[in-house]
């Protein structure tokens, strides 16, 4: 699916981005060439002296960029097939308290990055979404649904271009930045007694980074253009998670956080008259007005009736202290 092709990743250089292009390099040997977009020159720098990336130099290029640019995005993309847009502002309180710059990332740099794909006749675009997304109650949710509407919208305006765009959308990585598990991690190196929970009932999905990035490449291979790929991945309660890797802290409840929800939705309701299901995933096809997607009949979808959601407080998506050990490590 990709050998052979020229594959960039904005964000490259964060935790998805990284773990991407180690996938890429380790298991595809015949790309043409892999391209890290970022912003952060430090860290490109770091990753280029990885050994992976040293052994793959000749096929490696490190991109310094801004999404928000678009003439340097154009160039980037010059002689790239596929397009795999994970850079974004991902920090809730960050995003609240400067909203234009989350807006100035989120929105127009995705704007950005169809513009350029369009542009430049690219093959596939897929955009990294969250189930912050679904009934966001955020700006950096809000910003994520207006990046999926302008993904989706994208399918209509690209006239002989043959580029198509398409959504994956999930919950919290492990491990990544922002995501809880850091934060255990270091009440378990510190000497406090203590470990800080917004509320007793708070529930969210979770996925691998390595889960993550095998979600990317098989929505890719499978993508027609105009989907949103959702996993069927489970949701954890936050006390359990924090039983697991602190049993000797004592939980202290410090509240919600503006922006925050109690729960999590990868799927609303409004959204399900166009969902159908597979083995390990949904698929949102939303109707777009000039743009049909087309329905691959080898994949043997199901469509889901009207009623469904796909919450993290579903009793069929939470797992349970013994659930998690089974499925994670930490």
């Amino acid at each position: 699916m990709l050998n052979g092709k020229s594959i960039l990743i904005t964000g490259g250089t964060g935790s998805f981005g990284k773990a991407f292009a180690t996938k890429i390099l380790s298991e595809y040997k015949k790309i043409k060439r892999l391209v890290i977009l970022s912003r952060d020159e430090l860290k490109q720098f770091e990753m280029s002296n990885l050994d992976l990336f040293k052994k793959n130099s000749k096929k490696v290029r490190f991109f310094l960029g801004d999404v928000r640019d678009f003439d340097r995005i154009k160039m980037s993309f010059k002689d790239i097939d596929i397009v795999v847009h994970s850079a974004a502002m991902k920090q809730v309180e960050a995003s609240e308290y400067n909203p234009y710059e989350c807006i100035k990332t989120n929105i127009i740099g995705s704007q950005n990055i169809i513009n350029a794909a369009l542009e430049c006749n690219l093959e596939k675009v897929i955009f990294i979404s969250t189930d912050k997304a679904t009934n966001p109650i955020n700006l950096y949710g809000a910003s994520k649904l207006a990046g999926e509407k302008l993904f989706l919208a994208a399918n209509n305006i690209r006239g002989k271009a043959k580029t198509i765009f398409s959504i994956v959308r999930y919950g919290n990585v492990i491990g990544s930045r922002g995501s809880v598990i850091p934060i255990f991690m270091k009440c378990k190196e510190s000497k406090s007694k203590f470990v800080p929970i917004t509320h007793k009932d708070m529930t969210r999905f979770i996925i691998t980074l390595d889960g993550g990035v095998n979600f990317v490449l098989t929505s890719l291979d499978i993508m027609n253009g105009g989907e949103i790929f959702v996993p069927k991945i489970p949701s954890v309660r936050i006390t359990d998670l924090a039983k697991l890797i602190l049993p000797n802290h004592k939980m202290k409840f410090i509240g919600i956080r503006p922006g925050e929800k109690l729960h999590e939705v990868l799927i609303s309701r409004d959204e399900s008259e166009v969902i159908y299901s597979m083995s390990d995933r949904y698929i949102i096809k939303p109707n777009l007005p000039f743009f049909k997607s087309k329905i691959n009949k080898k994949l043997n979808l199901k469509k889901l009736n009207s009623s469904f959601e796909f919450s993290s407080d579903l009793k069929s998506a939470l797992i349970n202290i013994d659930g998690i050990k089974k499925k994670f490590t930490f």
